[in-house]
């Protein structure tokens, strides 16, 4: 009888990356058909047990732009979508998902994520290149201000509240008490 190997997934808007998690998995076999049929086979463990599996995905996909990676821990594969369109879940048909397949958030992105590459960004022809120079930050002597504001504050907070000639608390007990 043959096991299950944990998997887990995650999606763009033109593609689906499916890991399975087998580690040191020998003879493996990864099968991808148009229609969305992904199965998976290899042996591993001391014992060489036998891992299958078998997904319907959510839609049909495109064989010969999806590629595939066997590492030493999982195989890692990179499944092109026919079009390019969000799904609402890995897998077709109304059963529950497996317990075996989950949501690999290290690579989930939302449909309303900007996941766009910086370098790839549209920034409307704006030339940032000017903005180098941020003002007050550069030895023009506004931090030298803004320390002041702070010692004076902190030298406020130190004066105490005085009654009769004893101490009471200071300023800022006594703002925190009102």
């Amino acid at each position: 009888m043959s096991r299950l190997p944990e998997v887990k997934w995650a999606q763009r808007v033109d593609k689906v990356y499916i890991t399975v998690l087998l580690p040191d998995a020998k003879s493996p076999k990864v099968n991808l058909e148009p229609d969305g049929r992904f199965t998976f086979s290899a042996t591993a463990g001391a014992e060489n047990h036998l891992y299958e599996l078998k997904l319907d995905l959510f839609d049909k996909v495109n064989v010969e732009e999806s590629k595939i990676n066997l590492g030493v821990r999982s195989i890692f594969c990179v499944i092109e979508k026919a079009e390019k369109e969000w799904w609402k879940k890995l897998l077709r048909g109304d059963e529950k998902t497996p317990h075996y397949v989950k949501v690999d958030w290290d690579k989930w992105a939302d449909e309303d994520s900007d996941d766009v590459p910086v370098d790839d960004m549209d920034l409307g022809g704006m030339d940032f290149s000017n903005f180098g120079d941020f003002g007050g930050m550069d030895g023009t002597g506004v931090e030298d201000d803004m320390g002041d504001d702070l010692d004076d504050t902190e030298d406020e907070e130190q004066e105490a509240v005085k009654q009769d000639g004893e101490v009471l608390e200071t300023k800022a007990e006594a703002v925190q008490s009102a």
